[in-house]
């Protein structure tokens, strides 16, 4: 009798490289028999309700998508709107500070020039109640300017808001 080498059966696959085993160690290798899944079809109710469902979602994604679109527009304008108000706002300030500012140095001229003690509170006298008045004019006119930039600044969300709700209705 002469011994053969075995024949690797058809299941069986190539040895892995004997680094990967152990010394002395050989497992065979099996393959997993091959099963042909069925074919299954799907109901034609349920492959419609899937591509209603998948349509609704792409049109909710681009309802979505699109208020997205528009609220960020609604924030750069009024960012921008806001931006512009406070800088308006600011150079106001600076204008009044600027106006009470020489007031107050030309104020300081005349006392220099002041040659008794009546004509300085005649002169202080006169100097506070135009400071009064100009005070007012100055805060009627802040206010007024302030309560224009809250305005327009609000502008674009109160013309989203609208337009969201003519949307609904």
């Amino acid at each position: 009798m002469s011994e053969a080498a075995p024949t690797p059966t058809p299941k069986m696959k190539a040895k892995p490289a004997p680094s990967a085993m152990a010394p002395g160690f050989e497992m065979p290798n099996f393959e997993f028999p091959k099963f042909d899944m069925p074919k299954f079809e799907i109901p034609p109710a349920f492959r419609e309700l899937a591509e209603k469902s998948a349509s609704q979602a792409k049109e909710n994604y681009e309802k979505m998508k699109t208020a997205a679109e528009e609220a960020t527009d609604v924030l750069e304008d009024t960012y921008t709107t806001a931006s512009k108000g406070a800088s308006e706002y600011g150079l106001k300030v600076i204008e009044v500070a600027r106006a009470n500012t020489d007031a107050a140095f030309d104020f300081a001229t005349e006392i220099m020039g002041v040659k008794s003690l009546s004509e300085m509170i005649e002169l202080s006298t006169a100097h506070a109640r135009k400071q009064f008045e100009t005070f007012t004019a100055q805060s009627k006119e802040l206010a007024a300017l302030a309560q224009k930039v809250a305005t327009d600044a609000a502008e674009p969300v109160k013309d989203s808001v609208n337009k969201a709700f003519k949307k609904v209705a």
